[in-house]
């Protein structure tokens, strides 16, 4: 009931006016449940991410490679990188670097450069942001004790990382760094 000029008024609806009428709010409710979480996603952080490329104008790669286990190939992809003046980035784990002085040595003599890969290669996701700078600093102290340089970069065991990772590495003022492979297709 409402009143229009002082006198009260009924509204009588017909079955069809008012199935429209619940239709469209239906319509309207079912619309806005979908886009709602479009809406809040859009308001949250956007998630923090590793380098996986960098834009460049000439048509490079860049090639790496992890040393956590063994080292009867390195002296072999040397040789191969020499032989074709190609340079590479080698991601040390600092044990292994404690294994193989002389391999992680003469990475850095022939021109390579040596990064961090972790410690001990452990699941950085399920480790607070303390034990991750620890671990982090724990191989670059290694690396820089045999090498005189100090790692810049690290790529996190098991391609793993989250936020607090992320954040964990950038605040030592380091980057991570994840693998990436772009294929080129000339015509």
């Amino acid at each position: 009931m409402f009143s229009f000029h002082g006198k009260p008024h009924f509204v009588v609806w017909r079955k069809k006016y008012f199935v429209l009428a619940a239709a469209v709010i239906f319509s309207t409710a079912i619309f806005a449940a979908i886009n709602v979480p479009a809406a809040v996603s859009a308001s949250v952080a956007t998630r923090q991410l590793p380098i996986y490329c960098v834009e460049r104008d000439q048509k490079v790669c860049s090639i790496s490679f992890d040393a956590a286990w063994g080292a009867d190939n390195t002296q072999r992809i040397l040789d191969v990188l020499s032989k074709y003046n190609v340079k590479a980035t080698f991601f040390v784990v600092g044990n292994w670097a404690d294994q193989y002085p002389e391999q992680a040595k003469a990475i850095v003599d022939s021109g390579n450069e040596l990064m961090n890969h972790s410690n001990a290669h452990d699941h950085y996701n399920s480790l607070p942001a303390e034990q991750i700078i620890t671990d982090v600093n724990t191989c670059n102290d290694k690396i820089e004790t045999l090498t005189g340089i100090r790692p810049t970069l690290i790529r996190c065991p098991f391609g793993e990382y989250d936020d607090h990772v992320i954040s964990a590495i950038r605040s030592m003022g380091m980057e991570p760094i994840q693998w990436d492979v772009e294929r080129y297709h000339t015509a």
